[in-house]
C-alpha cells in the first residue's frame, strides 16, 4: 500500500496528511491545474505579449510587476521576488499546507481525491489549521440544517429571512442559517461528533465560562457565514431577533488563525467575477445590503461588515477593479466618520465615488421599499465624485467661519495629496479651487508642503526600521559599527547584523549553469554524435570536478546528477515547490523572463530577425563549458602564484613555473574561444 502513496519534499508537519493522498491523484491535480486560471481567481490579469500581468497580491504596488507565463506554468513578481507554480501560489496566497492546496485544486478541477481511510489517531493528528476549517464547515452545515430541517428554524429563522424579502435561492446561495435559543445546542452536537473543545472556543463558536463549561455564542440568532476568496467558511455573523436594546444586534466571530476581519470582505467570493466583468465594485456596510443588492441584480457588491475600511480590504478590491462606489445610508454623522477610510482608497490609486440614499435609507431598505428597478435607476443617476462630495460636506459645516474653512482646505488638499496619478491631482486642484474659492497656486503650494512632510516622515520611519533591534538608526555607513556601540551590543546580548551574502562571479556562473539546465536540459545535443544526448548530462559531464559554492545551485545540480544515473532528466517544475525556499526561488527565477521580443520585430516588413536563445543552443552550451573550465584554470593559477611566493628550492620553483605556463596557455586558448583578450 505504501508504494502507492506519494511522498514529496514538503514540510514535515504535512506528511501525515499528505501520505493519505495517492500519487496518481496528485499527478492528476498538478496536470489539470492551469496557472492562468488558478491565479486569475485572485488577480485581475491583463494580456501583455505572451504573458499575463497584474498587480502583485503579495505586496503593495501600483504599477504591475506580477507576470504569469502560461507556457511555463509559473508566476513571478519582479517587484518582491515571489514566484512558483499553481500549487505554490495557492499555498502562499491562502496560507495552505501542501495537502490543503492539493485538495483546493482538486475541488476546483472536479478531481476526486483518492485516499486511504484515516484512523481516529490520524484524524487527531491532522494539521491544526485544516481542523479549524473543517470545524467551521461543520458549523455552517449545522446552522443550515437547523434553518431548513427543524421546526424552530423554519418558524423563526426562515420566516425572518422571508419576511425581509429574501428569496429561497438567495438564502441558499449565501448559505444562511439559524442557531437555536438553547444554551448548548451547537456545543453538544459538535462534541458528540468528536470536535475538540479548544477549537470551538478558538473559532468563537462557543464561549468558555469561569467553570470551564461552554455555551453557544450565536444562540437565538440568524447566521451569516463569512467566506474567504475560495469559498471556505472562516467565520460567522449572527443577528439577534430580539428587540431588547441590551442585547447586541450583531455578534461576530473573533479573530482566529483562519479569520482576520481586516483582510476579509463579505460576499467577495460570490462577487469577484461580477466585479471584474463590470470593472466596478459597490461597497456597502452590512450583510443585508449585500443580499438585497444581489437580489436586485447588482452582484458586484461587497461589505466591510460594519468596520472601517482597512489596507488589507482595499488591496482585495484593487485586485479586481480600480473603480469603487460607496453606498452610504442617510446618516451624515456616520458618513463623516468613514471619510478617513475612504481617503485610503484614494491612496491606493482607486477611483472613488459615493452615493447617498434619501430619508435615512440604506441599500437594503431602499430596495425593499422601491424595488430592484428603482434601485438600479437610482444607482445610475446619483453617484458623486468622492473628493468633491467631501469638499461640499465639510464646507456646509464650516459655513463662513474662516478658521474652519482653512481646516477644510487642508483636509481636502490632504485627500488630493494621496492620489498617485498626477493628471487626476491637477484636475482636482483646478476644480476644488473653484469650490473652495481659493487660488489654485495656493492649493498646489499646500499640496507640495504636505507631500514633502510625508516623504521626510517616511524616510525617518524607514531608517528606524532598518536599524537592528536595540540599535539607533543611522549608526554608520556600510558595515562599520563604532567600537563603543559594538561593546554595548555584546554586553546586552544583541545579535550583530549579518552581512549580506556576496554574489561572487563564480556564484553567478553557477546560477547561469542552473538556468541553462532548467530551461534546456531536455533538449538534444544535435551537434554531437548521434544527437541523442540531452543537454543536461552533456553539460554535467564537464562538471565532475567542479565544486559548487552556491548551495541552492548545488542542490539542483546534484538532483540532475542523481537522475542522470537512471538516464532521466528532471523537469524544472519539480523544483518549484522544493522544501528549500532558496532552491524554489532560484528555479522560478531561472525560468521566469521579465521581457520578451515583440512579434513586430520578426516580420517581413521590417526584416529584423532576432534569433531566440534556443536557436543558438550550441554556442550557449559550449561557451558555458568553456567559462567553467576557464574559471577552474584561473583558480589553479591563483593557487600556484601563492605557492610561488613561499617556494625557495630552484627545482620546485621550475616545476611550478612549468605548470603555471601550461595553465596560462590553456587560459589563453579558452579566452580565444570565448572571444576574451588575455593579457600576457
Amino acid at each position: 500500500m505504501l508504494a502507492q502513496l506519494c511522498y514529496f519534499q514538503i514540510p514535515r508537519e504535512a506528511l501525515s496528511l499528505l501520505s493519505m493522498i495517492k500519487k496518481e491523484t496528485i499527478e492528476k491535480v498538478l496536470d489539470a491545474a492551469r496557472i492562468e486560471e488558478v491565479v486569475g481567481d485572485f488577480v485581475d490579469l491583463k494580456k501583455r505579449g505572451t504573458s499575463l500581468i497584474g498587480n502583485c497580491p503579495f505586496h503593495n504596488e501600483k504599477t504591475p510587476s506580477f507576470h504569469v507565463s502560461v507556457s511555463k506554468g509559473i508566476y513571478k513578481c519582479f517587484g518582491c521576488g515571489a514566484g512558483g507554480d499553481s500549487l505554490k501560489f495557492v499555498m502562499e496566497h491562502e496560507k495552505y499546507a501542501y495537502p490543503e492546496a492539493i485538495r483546493y485544486l482538486a475541488n476546483k478541477y472536479n478531481i476526486p481525491i483518492e485516499e486511504v481511510q484515516r484512523s481516529p489517531a490520524e484524524l487527531a493528528a491532522q494539521d491544526r489549521r485544516e481542523s479549524l476549517y473543517v470545524l467551521n464547515q461543520w458549523a455552517g452545515k449545522y446552522f443550515k440544517h437547523t434553518l431548513w430541517e427543524t421546526d424552530l428554524g423554519q418558524s423563526i429563522g426562515l420566516s425572518y429571512f422571508r419576511e425581509r424579502g429574501y428569496r429561497d435561492e438567495t438564502i441558499k446561495k449565501f448559505e444562511l442559517g439559524y442557531s437555536p435559543e438553547a444554551w448548548t445546542s451547537l456545543v453538544d452536537a459538535a462534541q458528540q461528533d468528536g470536535y475538540a473543545k479548544e477549537f470551538l472556543v478558538e473559532l468563537g463558536l462557543a464561549v468558555e465560562r469561569d467553570d470551564k463549561s461552554l455555551y453557544d455564542r450565536f444562540r437565538g440568532r440568524v447566521i451569516f457565514p463569512i467566506h474567504n476568496l475560495t469559498g471556505r467558511v472562516i467565520g460567522f455573523g449572527g443577528r439577534t431577533l430580539k428587540t431588547d436594546k441590551n442585547v447586541p444586534k450583531y455578534v461576530n466571530s473573533p479573530e482566529s488563525e483562519i479569520y482576520h476581519k481586516s483582510n476579509v470582505l463579505y460576499g467577495l467570493h460570490l462577487a469577484k467575477k461580477a466585479i471584474s466583468d463590470n470593472d466596478l465594485v459597490y461597497l456597502v456596510e452590512g450583510y443585508a445590503d449585500v443580499l438585497s443588492c444581489h437580489q436586485a441584480g447588482a452582484e458586484n457588491v461587497v461589505s466591510s461588515s460594519g468596520t472601517s475600511l482597512t489596507t488589507g480590504q482595499i488591496k482585495l478590491i484593487s485586485r479586481y477593479t480600480k473603480n469603487v462606489v460607496i453606498l452610504y445610508d442617510g446618516d451624515e454623522a456616520g458618513i463623516k466618520a468613514s471619510l478617513r477610510g475612504t481617503d485610503m482608497l484614494l491612496e491606493e490609486g482607486l477611483n472613488v465615488k459615493v452615493m447617498l440614499f434619501p430619508d435615512g435609507n440604506d441599500p437594503d431598505s431602499y430596495i425593499q421599499k422601491f424595488g430592484a428597478s428603482a434601485f438600479k435607476d437610482y444607482l445610475s443617476k446619483h453617484q458623486e465624485d468622492f473628493v468633491f462630495y467631501k469638499t461640499n460636506i465639510l464646507l456646509r459645516d464650516a459655513k463662513d467661519d474662516p478658521i474652519k474653512r482653512a481646516e477644510v482646505i487642508r483636509e481636502v488638499v490632504n485627500s488630493i495629496a494621496l492620489i498617485p496619478d498626477e493628471i487626476k491631482v491637477s484636475v482636482y486642484l483646478r476644480q476644488c479651487s473653484s469650490l473652495l474659492d481659493i487660488e489654485e497656486r495656493v492649493l498646489l503650494s499646500e499640496l507640495n508642503k504636505i507631500r514633502l512632510d510625508k516623504a521626510k516622515a517616511k524616510d525617518r520611519k524607514a531608517a528606524a526600521q532598518a536599524a537592528p533591534e536595540g540599535m539607533p538608526p543611522d549608526f554608520g555607513g556600510d558595515d562599520f559599527i563604532p567600537a563603543e556601540l559594538l561593546a554595548a551590543m555584546q554586553a546586552e546580548g544583541i545579535a550583530l547584523p549579518e552581512p549580506p551574502k556576496q554574489i561572487t562571479p563564480d556564484i553567478l556562473m553557477e546560477r547561469e549553469l542552473v538556468r541553462v539546465i532548467l530551461n534546456y536540459g531536455r533538449e538534444l545535443v544535435s551537434w554531437e554524435g548521434d544527437g541523442d544526448i540531452p543537454v543536461a548530462p552533456y553539460l554535467l559531464a564537464s562538471m565532475d570536478d567542479v565544486e559548487f559554492e552556491d548551495k541552492p545551485s548545488k542542490i539542483i545540480i546534484d538532483e540532475f546528477k542523481r537522475q542522470a544515473e537512471n538516464y532521466e532528466v528532471p523537469e524544472a517544475k519539480s523544483f518549484f515547490t522544493h522544501e528549500n525556499e532558496e532552491v524554489s526561488k532560484l528555479a522560478v527565477d531561472c525560468i521566469a523572463t521579465r521581457y520578451e521580443i515583440s512579434p513586430n520585430w520578426n516580420d517581413d516588413k521590417r526584416k529584423i530577425f532576432v534569433p531566440e536563445e534556443k536557436d543558438q543552443l550550441k554556442d550557449l552550451v559550449n561557451q558555458l563549458i568553456f567559462r567553467v573550465k576557464k574559471s577552474k584554470i584561473e583558480r589553479q593559477m591563483f593557487q600556484l602564484r601563492e605557492e610561488l611566493k613561499t617556494v625557495t628550492d630552484p627545482d620546485d620553483m621550475q616545476m611550478l613555473l612549468a605548470k603555471y605556463q601550461k595553465l596560462k596557455e590553456g587560459e589563453k586558448l579558452l579566452g580565444d574561444l570565448l572571444g576574451n583578450i588575455i593579457i600576457k
